[in-house]
């Protein structure tokens, strides 16, 4: 039988593995040194700890330990990137491609730099969330200096072709970034088979703590170059000033190791609780799958619910389920999803849209109880207002609200 309240809001952000929790534990309170401390034991062992995980976190990814830079989480090393590329390779243009369905770390990065003079081109999506790569080499001009797109998508899970877009901006020259944030421990990430110059992640994705993420930047073919966006004291090399949260980065270390030895059994696990989900609701009379269903995070189900009121059907299903509208990130703001927007769905329906993200941690009793709760709701709202009746009689006034 189910607990509630049941968390499907993996994608937000994820329980701390006990074993990440007890990595960590020792370095808030014994080895409590400071990293940046060179002439003490105290300091000597909080750094031998850094350096552990550094090789960790490069490990997952194919990189090498010294491309690795600490910061407090995506957000940061997706600024650190992005805005250190401008500002470092200002000399040889000002030219940023970038698309439509990043998350707003990106998107909201990238309109400071217009204010600043950066041109940006938004690529635009498919109705499964996907870019062309042709709009993409037409985009390109002779002062682009970065590509930066999301490795998978954080409110779908539409996965990019990123081998094809490394390769792309290799071949033109031009630095690429991805926000790997959500694929990082859910797919294999190789950063010298994809071409990738910058790569961002985060802890809390991927069952470690909140508050630490990283920023691989290359060192070779191209040595890739950043300006520093926090300043005082050199540390990682001068490229994110600040003390170091040993702990947390223990934890991350620790998670990313952890996520390289699941890599060939959790996805498939967790994908089989996803179809069953996914085949349940989408049961359900006028719902869609939004996203791509066949190049797609495992863990992931975006779904519209036609002519349900969004308030009302996240009323009656918060007490004891746990999920998102959109991401965390937005969710207070009330608007519709910009990412189903950008994908063509109506606002309307891309407001009454449900992201299921489930976890290791998912059950098969979880996923039965949310099937039948979820249609309980939705066939309770639907019999108890017009709504439903006026959209299947195509008498709604905003009928293109609603549109599929």
């Amino acid at each position: 039988m189910a607990v509630l309240p049941i968390y499907f809001d993996n994608n937000a952000t994820t329980p701390c593995d006990p074993r990440v929790l007890e990595t960590m534990l020792p370095f808030f309170t014994k080895h409590y040194g400071n990293a940046a401390s060179k002439h003490h034991n105290f300091g000597w062992s909080a750094e031998a700890a850094v350096d552990i995980a550094r090789e960790q976190v490069a490990t997952l990814i194919g990189a090498t330990a010294k491309e690795i830079v600490f910061t407090s989480g995506a957000t940061e090393a997706v600024n650190l990137a992005i805005k250190g590329v401008a500002e470092m390779y200002a000399v040889k243009g000002n030219h940023i491609i970038t698309t439509t369905v990043e998350h707003s770390a990106v998107l909201d990065t990238c309109r400071y730099l217009e204010k600043k003079g950066i041109e940006v081109t938004y690529l635009p999506v498919d109705k499964n969330g996907q870019i062309s790569l042709t709009d993409l080499q037409a985009a390109i001009k002779p002062t682009t200096i970065l590509i930066a797109t999301i490795y998978a998508n954080n409110e779908t899970g539409t996965i990019f072709p990123i081998k094809e877009i490394g390769a792309i901006a290799k071949q033109n020259s031009i630095l690429f970034f991805t926000d790997a944030t959500q694929a990082v421990g859910k797919l294999p990430v190789n950063v010298i088979s994809d071409d990738i110059d910058l790569l961002a992640l985060s802890a809390h994705k991927l069952y470690g703590p909140k508050g630490v993420g990283a920023l691989y930047v290359r060192r070779k073919n191209p040595r890739v170059q950043i300006q520093a966006q926090m300043l005082g004291g050199g540390h990682e090399n001068g490229w994110r000033s600040g003390t170091l949260n040993v702990p947390g980065i223990v934890g991350l270390g620790k998670a990313c190791s952890l996520a390289a030895n699941g890599l060939q059994t959790y996805p498939p696990q967790i994908q089989a609780l996803r179809d069953k989900l996914e085949a349940g609701i989408l049961a359900i009379p006028e719902t869609y799958l939004n996203g791509d269903k066949l190049n797609r995070l495992s863990n992931v189900s975006n779904i519209s619910f036609r002519y349900v009121a969004h308030q009302a059907l996240l009323t009656g299903i918060t007490k004891d389920i746990a999920v998102s509208s959109g991401s965390a990130c937005a969710s207070a703001s009330g608007q519709p999803s910009h990412v189903l927007v950008a994908m063509g769905r109506g606002k309307q329906l891309a407001k009454s849209s449900i992201r299921f993200s489930l976890g290791i941690y998912t059950t098969d009793e979880e996923v039965a109880y949310v099937i039948k709760k979820i249609t309980d709701v939705v066939t309770a709202i639907r019999a108890e207002g017009p709504l439903w009746q006026m959209g299947i009689n195509n008498q709604l006034p905003d009928a293109e609200e609603w549109v599929i």
